[in-house]
């Protein structure tokens, strides 16, 4: 750890540049192993969700403060702007599906995973969902490489069936309340990650979004799990968790970056929700990594 801030990447390794309208871009994790040696630290790609499925071996995989020990199979969904890595052993390998925030908002109306959020599964290899879902990613991988004719068309139809045995194998995701909530929340937390540190009031996002206080906080809690003040609240606390954990940026300094005004009173926010205070926090989950 020593960076202070979290890189943020087109595909592991390269910088961050504009994407063509409906970039897909699949290739394997061990294309990449002179880049990363089985060591890919902390990262976010700003416009593109990944589907990274593990086809052999075994590793660490970590998404924002979370990590899961893991063998093939395995597989995670992670929306743009969300920390991972992993670290892997020799011979592991998994095949990466990369896609635009722009063909995903297409996508999701065909998945039955919900696509706000990140998603890590593993479980035996002999279940047949495992077993779908490892054919789906090899059809993928074909129609990619091979350059099919027509694969602009066919491979968002086979990401949307995978996304979807991805539903299958991991607990019960809750069904949004309807395509216009849905979309007022998806709206909302758009605007939260913009503007989070900007201390908006309620009322700002409500025009923002052209929508009534009452319809704002009903979409969010149905879809985001919570009301608007606590939506921002969680997102400043992803945010100081990130910084804290990937970052060598002092407490002080971490407060001003997400918008409070005070240490203080960032502490006492932050020990509110997580139970202990920043520096603390931060020694154990380093301790623990």
């Amino acid at each position: 750890m020593s960076q202070n801030s979290i890189p943020d990447f087109f595909v592991y390794g390269e910088p961050v540049r504009p994407l063509d309208v409906g970039f897909l871009h699949v290739e394997t994790v061990l294309a990449r192993s002179n880049i990363h040696l089985g060591q890919v630290a902390a990262h976010k790609h700003p416009q593109m969700g990944q589907i990274t499925y593990w086809t052999s071996g075994s590793g660490t995989y970590r998404i924002e403060d979370q990590s899961w020990d893991f063998s093939a199979p395995a597989v995670s969904f992670v929306p743009s702007n969300v920390v991972h890595g992993f670290s892997i052993g020799p011979g592991t390998d998994a095949i990466v599906v990369s896609v635009a925030d722009d063909a995903l908002a297409a996508i999701e109306a065909h998945s039955l995973l919900p696509l706000d959020r990140p998603v890590f599964a593993d479980g035996l290899p002999q279940h047949a969902a495992w077993k779908r879902l490892a054919a789906v990613l090899d059809m993928i991988a074909a129609e990619y490489t091979e350059a099919q004719a027509g694969n602009d068309k066919t491979l968002p139809s086979l990401i949307a069936v995978a996304l979807s045995h991805i539903a299958r194998l991991g607990p019960e995701v809750k069904d949004a309340a309807g395509s216009s909530e849905a979309s007022l929340a998806q709206g909302l937390r758009r605007l939260v990650d913009a503007h989070f540190r900007d201390n908006w009031p309620v009322d700002r996002y409500v025009e923002a979004l052209a929508t009534t206080p009452h319809l704002l906080d009903k979409a969010s809690r149905a879809v985001l799990g919570s009301g608007v003040k606590r939506v921002v609240g969680e997102r400043r606390l992803l945010e100081a968790k990130r910084l804290l954990l990937f970052t060598v940026r002092t407490v002080e300094d971490i407060t001003y970056e997400i918008g409070f005004d005070d240490p203080a009173y960032f502490s006492r926010f932050f020990r509110e929700r997580v139970g202990e205070a920043p520096a603390a926090w931060r020694r154990r989950q380093l301790q623990g990594h």
